[in-house]
């Protein structure tokens, strides 16, 4: 690695890693030795696994209140046990309300199961970002508070593509926390990607700019930019993002950038409070779903998917490489009742 001054209006080129400095402190644009990468040989991840503690807990509650005793269904604990389970109260009884009606037809169990169903959004398990067309990469934006697992979420997925042979260059954009570059860092290397980060303290747009240079410039397949992890207000939080989008307009016109909010699952309605606060703000286009498989209240999808109209794209089940799943809600509702 070398390190050289270059004009502050030449993009960085295809090349070896190169160090270099700028008006907006030290790049460093690093390619991959994509060529010797290889992804562990592990077992994928499992969501029927995944969802063990809310089949012990959420759902088994619910069962109880679905059977209730000689006289069925106890409704009003079954309401309850929504709740708790983090559906949230509106939705909760308004699935309580229709599933009464549907009992006509079918048992209270399978009622209540279709109701939950009806809530989620039509699943799309191939989805992939949109890349805006030949030596264009798909650009995809990571939102989300501090502490949710963000950062190791964007290296779960760099991975995840990685595998499916796409190449992958990381955006260190999260200038706010030196500590989230060193993260993301470490992160591109054990995924075999390409990674681009300035000086802690630097403007994250110019991030953007030097990365989707570099993308083009290497014919990389996808962009995975961090952003601040942290709680704006939501003029600020807008400013920043709507920033960073001219910016990709410009470098890359017609791209639809992605923007990703990463949710812990343990958090519940808080965390479901928070997205409603970075949709309005930046219009977010999917969920990801972190620590799944450590809540026992796995009601949480359905929350967010009515509430938010936003598909959940995928599903941390575990801590492994593999264990973050491309959503489907069919088999997500089958590993709940199973």
């Amino acid at each position: 690695m070398f390190l050289r001054r270059r004009p502050k209006d030449e993009a960085p080129v295809a090349g070896p890693a190169e160090q270099t400095v700028d008006s907006a402190g030290a790049a460093d644009i690093a390619a991959a030795p994509e060529a010797n990468w290889q992804p562990v040989d592990e077992t994928p991840g499992d969501i029927s696994t995944g969802l063990e503690r809310s089949r012990g807990g959420f759902m088994s509650r619910l069962r109880g209140a679905l059977r209730g005793g000689p006289t069925g269904a106890d409704w009003d604990a079954v309401e309850e046990v929504l709740i708790a389970g983090d559906v949230g109260g509106a939705l909760a009884m308004d699935i309580v309300e229709h599933a009464r009606a549907r009992k006509e037809e079918m048992t209270a169990e399978s009622a209540v199961r279709a109701e939950l169903e009806s809530r989620l959004l039509p699943g799309d398990p191939g989805w992939r970002p949109y890349a805006g067309g030949a030596g264009k990469p798909a650009v995809v934006l990571m939102v989300g508070v501090n502490g949710t697992g963000k950062t190791t979420t964007i290296g779960k997925l760099a991975y995840k593509y990685r595998s499916d042979g796409k190449s992958v260059l990381l955006a260190a954009a999260d200038t706010f926390r030196a500590a989230a570059i060193d993260q993301l860092r470490v992160w591109s290397d054990r995924a075999g990607c390409q990674f681009v980060a300035h000086a802690p303290g630097a403007d994250p747009s110019a991030v953007i700019f030097d990365a989707l240079d570099a993308a083009v410039a290497r014919n990389v397949d996808v962009v995975i930019a961090d952003t601040a992890g942290r709680l704006h207000t939501k003029s600020n939080l807008m400013e920043e993002l709507a920033k960073m989008r001219r910016v990709i307009d410009k470098r890359l016109p017609g791209a639809r950038p992605e923007v990703l909010f990463v949710l812990d699952a343990t958090t519940g309605q808080n965390g479901l409070a928070q997205a409603k606060v970075f949709h309005e703000a930046t219009g977010l286009t999917g969920i990801v779903l972190t620590k799944l498989d450590s809540t026992a209240k796995g009601g949480i999808v359905f929350a967010i998917e009515d509430s938010l109209k936003v598909p959940v794209r995928y599903v941390g089940v575990g801590e492994r490489l593999g264990d973050l799943l491309p959503f489907d809600p069919d088999a997500f509702v089958d590993a709940l009742f199973a």
